[in-house]
């Protein structure tokens, strides 16, 4: 009993100690791509035959990448901004579709570049 209570005390304190860590057992991070592949991958995605990427590439001609994983200038309060009112083409999201705690680990993935 005594050797259970101990094992489990040490699991709690490496968990609060190891950075944010959510019941599921991913970090912020991996939230954030899991909502990023879930609702913008399609779009936004690296390579060709992604709308919303080949969109940015003609719209920035080389002076930022069109991919946003690969931006280093994004924010996490203008991804939400454009996650919740859309953008040209680009629809906007109901917080019954991405959750507010969703588009927090979305935000927090996609500015993860942003040197501040």
């Amino acid at each position: 009993m005594m050797k259970k209570l101990l094992g489990a005390c040490t699991a709690i304190a490496m968990a609060v100690t190891s950075g944010p860590i959510e019941a599921s057992g991913q970090t912020e991070a991996e939230r954030g791509l899991a909502v990023f592949q879930e609702w913008c991958v399609s779009c936004h995605g690296i390579g060709p035959g992604h709308p919303g990427t080949q969109a940015l590439d003609h719209r920035y001609q080389g002076v930022l990448p069109g991919a946003l994983e690969q931006r280093t200038d994004l924010s996490p309060e203008i991804v939400k901004s454009f996650v919740r009112n859309g953008i040209s083409v680009m629809p906007f999201f109901r917080k019954t579709e991405i959750s507010d705690a969703e588009l927090d680990t979305l935000g927090a993935y996609l500015s993860r570049n942003n040197p501040r």
